[in-house]
């Protein structure tokens, strides 16, 4: 390659030579060993080593999804497309698209949070206030503010407290996620409804947007989290022997009649 041809790809993810492969400029083999994959995984997302409290964090979030039963459709969706298709990779392929605005990922919430915040500190006025006028307005304009609110959890989600409490103790707790516990407690007073909980998708996404990661970036590690569940579930459904899972017809309804095509085809100028 001359020196005026332009490069296909820049990248400083990681770079292959022949004395090892470089991860954001350390040798792979100083780090292997030497720091947990919670703390490597956030070098290579974030381009700098954690200190010891955010690999910490990070360690916690790569945790905070590990399952959700049978009561999470990329669960359902994974084990039903490995019944037919019995390998692993498409039952992690058809899990992962189960991540989306209601499940799982913390992106819609995180870029919230995001763009809140720069119109908060732009508008000049304290927290409380902000909060209150951009519930409103949401409420007013019938937007959903994600992160709020649980199918089972009432008053507080239990996992959210757990991570709350970790990114207090090493020393993560800051700006987003005091600002986004106020919009909280706006919402759950406009609404009139106290015990509307602060899920642990919304947490996550408060704590990774304090620790300084993109939207997107959040999906992608809110996917890692579940791999092991997905793993598992998958491996359970390949050895069961099922093939071809199906809704029985006990737990489906069919809404459409009987119809008589000729007579159609005749009203609709066939004949």
């Amino acid at each position: 390659m001359t020196k005026n041809t332009p490069s296909h790809w820049v990248s400083r993810v990681s770079e292959i030579t022949s004395e090892d492969i470089f991860i954001r400029g350390y040798p792979m083999r100083s780090l292997v060993g030497e720091l947990p994959f919670s703390a490597i995984s956030f070098l290579l997302v974030r381009g700098r080593l954690p200190t010891p409290g955010e690999a910490k964090m990070m360690d916690v979030i790569l945790s905070s999804i590990l399952d959700y039963a049978l009561q999470k459709s990329g669960t359902i969706a994974a084990r039903s497309v490995v019944s037919v298709n019995p390998r692993m990779t498409a039952g992690l392929a058809a899990g992962m698209l189960g991540a989306g605005e209601y499940a799982v990922s913390p992106e819609d919430t995180g870029r919230f949070i995001a763009d809140s915040i720069r119109a908060w500190k732009a508008s000049g006025e304290p927290m409380e206030a902000y909060a209150e006028r951009l519930v409103a307005d949401f409420r007013a304009s019938k937007r959903r503010i994600p992160g709020f609110g649980h199918q089972v959890f009432r008053g507080t989600d239990p996992r959210a407290e757990k991570l709350k409490a970790i990114a207090i103790k090493q020393g993560i707790w800051g700006e987003a996620n005091e600002f986004y516990e106020a919009v909280h407690r706006a919402f759950q007073r406009a609404a009139n409804k106290p015990d509307l909980v602060l899920n642990d998708v919304g947490m996550l996404a408060a704590i990774m947007t304090q620790m300084g990661f993109t939207p997107p970036e959040m999906t992608g590690l809110a996917l890692m989290s579940t791999f092991p569940g997905l793993i598992a579930h998958i491996s359970e459904e390949l050895q069961s022997g099922v093939v071809n899972r199906i809704i029985p017809d006990t737990n489906s309804d069919c809404a459409q009649d009987h119809r008589d095509l000729a007579r159609d085809m005749e009203d609709c100028g066939w004949a």
